[in-house]
């Protein structure tokens, strides 16, 4: 028997969902009433949007760090418009997506993503697609993301969590091609550019581990 289809049982999907009204009721139509088949019927939709869109570029996005005592994480979300990169749905997702990274592992939130990613597609109407992401591990650890942009964590061998991300910020501010840490030693440090990052990390004692970076 078909459950009636109430203002109050589609602010429910709503609710839970995030998506708009008319489709949340052309849902429970099609389902007589019925929630979960409701969010069956969402969910499907939501991947075949995905599927129709995946052609189109999606050169915008944000980039994450999430940190704890022993590792950082990168994650980079990719749309299509600046406008949807700040979209709170798109930013929510990308800082979820982080979490799950860093508590469970890269690859752990690749595998749980789609599902995530599609329902936002759905609100967004655009492309979205994870970009790179990374995992740092180390005893010294700072990053830097400058405008949801640009992310850099670097690791150090010695020296404190501060001068990690000095070193961070450093690499967003030149702009520069990283490849490894000859790459920075002879600039001048963008904090005191009467000394060079190489003499810096000498004058405490430290080195660079592992530096990555990702640039929307």
């Amino acid at each position: 028997m078909a459950t009636a289809i109430t203002t109050e049982l589609i602010k429910q999907l709503r609710e839970s969902t995030g998506i708009s009204v008319m489709q949340c009721q052309r849902a429970l139509e099609e389902a007589q009433g019925n929630m979960q088949k409701a969010l069956a019927i969402l969910k499907k939709t939501s991947s075949d949007i995905a599927m129709k869109k995946m052609s189109r570029e999606a050169k915008d996005g944000r980039v994450c760090i999430k940190t704890n005592s022993e590792k950082a994480v990168l994650i980079s979300l990719h749309c299509e418009t600046d406008f949807v990169s700040r979209n709170a749905d798109f930013v929510n997702l990308l800082l979820k997506l982080g979490d799950i990274a860093l508590a469970e592992g890269i690859e752990k939130m690749k595998a749980t993503s789609k599902a995530m990613i599609d329902s936002v597609v759905q609100k967004t109407g655009e492309n979205i697609q994870l970009g790179e992401n990374y995992e740092v591990a180390g005893d010294v650890l700072g990053n830097y993301v400058h405008n949801n942009k640009i992310g850099v964590i670097v690791s150090l061998a010695g020296g404190n969590s501060e001068l990690a991300k000095d070193i961070a910020m450093h690499i967003t501010a030149m702009k520069s091609d990283y490849t490894s840490p000859v790459d920075v030693l002879d600039q001048s440090f963008i904090k005191n550019m009467e000394e060079t990052v190489g003499q810096l990390l000498e004058k405490n004692h430290t080195k660079i581990k592992e530096v990555k970076v990702y640039s929307i």
